[in-house]
This record gives structure tokens, C-alpha cells and sequence, in this order.
């Protein structure tokens, strides 16, 4: 499957390692986290603002449109929902998330910045 045309909140939860695809007995709290961490992009310049999901239909090309680097945008989202929904217990595992997330966000609103519009 594309990237860009699987379900946001399946693959987070693919990510997430212990939540099967098929639970939904946490969807609600992880889609909360989830729709957290699109508000963080779509406030650094990646994809559309005020976009929410609902539930598994909505895919990444509905936030990120065409163009887009997927693989980070769904790294960071990744990341923003485990340290959220399921923290490390060790804290230099909470620093490694937040840094790379950091990292990742530095990285796609400089790509944003410099893109020709």
C-alpha cells in the first residue's frame, strides 16, 4: 500500500507495537493524541490546518496532500502520540523520543519555509 493512502490512525497504531489493529478499545484516547500531533505540524506549516481524524478512514494524502515527505510526517506523529498515550519509563528513552521528534518537526518546517510557493 502507498504511504500516502494508508489510515492515520491504523498505522499509528501498527507503530504503537501493542495495540492491534483490530482493538478499538483505545482508538478514542489515541486519536485524541493523534489529532494533538497534527495540530503541532499543521502549526509548523505541514498539512492542513484544522484537520482532525475520526476514525480509521482518513489517510495521510487527506493531511499531507501530494508532496509531502510521508515518512516523516508519520514518524513525528508516531512519536508525539508514544510519549503521550505510551511513555518510556526511562528517561533518557523520553529524551531520545522528544529530541527526535524535535528533530523531525525542525526539519519538515524548513522544508516548508523554503519551498517555492
Amino acid at each position: 500500500m502507498n504511504p500516502e493512502q494508508e489510515s492515520i490512525l491504523i498505522s499509528i497504531k501498527k507503530m504503537l507495537g501493542g495495540v492491534l489493529e483490530y482493538d478499538t478499545v483505545f482508538d478514542a484516547d489515541i486519536i485524541d493524541h493523534i489529532n494533538a500531533a497534527l495540530f503541532v505540524l499543521s502549526q509548523i506549516g505541514v498539512g492542513t490546518p484544522g484537520f482532525r481524524i475520526e476514525g480509521p478512514d482518513e489517510v495521510w494524502s487527506d493531511f499531507l496532500g501530494d508532496g509531502t515527505d510521508y515518512e516523516a510526517a508519520k514518524t513525528d506523529v508516531y512519536l508525539q502520540v508514544k510519549q503521550s498515550f505510551d511513555p518510556p519509563t526511562s528517561s533518557a528513552h523520553q529524551t531520545a523520543l522528544k529530541d527526535r521528534s524535535t528533530e523531525l518537526q525542525w526539519r519538515m518546517n524548513f522544508r516548508y519555509e523554503n519551498e517555492e510557493r
